[in-house]
């Protein structure tokens, strides 16, 4: 199967995993519907919604950058809307947009709980709510969340109980979405990095200076393309990580992915996920 002229609306996307992920899409020839707030480049953090736009368009795909906050009910609603109209209706649903913050519980200021809760799990939520009349006509329509698997044990709370509560709020999302729309053909999915990923956030808010222990974006990217070409009613209400979906898809060699003189033991395990190989002799945690 092709993306070619599938029509993705996906929170976030203005750099890193979203903006590879749309790109990958868009070499198909796919449509893409950005929502994101960033409309100027940050000195840490590069890009914007019109620089990912205009590269989408390079890819060989059509670009929709909508300016607003996925906090706001009224502007995700409308884009879902402004994208149905232009596109002739919406066949993916990719919820990137995420915040982050690894205080500890005594000391993270609610308002930073609240951003996260409110971006995360219920940004999730309402743009994928809003998308469900348009999924319904679709004819292999997916619903793909980045989101960790969800691990109980308490050692994948300590230090950072606020962030693990708003990611693994995102992958309920995905299990209930499933569980509501299985008899609709409407597939729901959450997909998460085995490794640290080489984005602005990990270079400068989760691990500066690390990078090298990071693969490169373009492994969600191209695991994302495999879940999303799936004929939606044959996998759905699933935790991923990517490493694991390409390896059943007959990936064998991801050193495409590994940073310029980096090796698989140098890699660093993300958060939520356990070693595979050698892949994890470092953490993130």
């Amino acid at each position: 199967m092709s993306l070619q002229g599938k029509t993705i609306i996906m929170s976030g996307g203005s750099r890193g995993i979203g903006e590879s992920i749309a790109l990958r899409a868009a070499a198909d020839g796919a449509n893409v519907a950005l929502l994101a707030k960033t409309t100027e480049p940050h000195p840490k953090l590069p890009g914007t919604i019109y620089t990912a736009a205009e590269a989408i368009e390079k890819a060989g795909g059509q670009a929709l950058p909508l300016v607003g906050d996925v906090r706001d009910d009224e502007f995700v609603a409308s884009a879902v809307a402004q994208t149905a109209e232009k596109f002739g209706g919406i066949d993916i649903v990719v919820n990137n947009a995420s915040a982050i913050d690894l205080t500890d519980s005594e000391t993270i200021p609610m308002k930073k709980y609240d951003l996260m809760t409110q971006i995360n799990t219920r940004g999730a939520f309402l743009l994928s709510r809003c998308a469900i009349p348009h999924l319904r006509k679709s004819d292999n329509p997916h619903i793909l969340t980045l989101s960790p698997p969800i691990l109980l044990d308490d050692k994948w709370f300590n230090g950072f109980t606020a962030y693990t509560i708003a990611k693994y709020g995102m992958s309920l999302v995905t299990l209930g979405l499933a569980g509501e729309l299985r008899e609709d053909g409407v597939a729901v999915n959450s997909l998460w990095p085995r490794t640290a990923i080489d984005t602005a956030a990990v270079r400068n808010i989760v691990a500066p200076g690390e990078e090298k222990r990071s693969r490169t974006p373009e492994i969600m990217a191209d695991a994302a393309y495999v879940i999303l070409t799936t004929p939606s009613r044959e996998r759905t209400g699933q935790l991923l990580i990517d490493d694991d979906v390409l390896e059943a898809a007959g990936v064998t060699d991801f050193s495409k992915y590994l940073l310029p003189g980096a090796t698989d033991a140098d890699l660093a395990l993300d958060f939520w996920v356990e070693p595979k190989g050698d892949v994890g002799n470092f953490s993130l945690h």
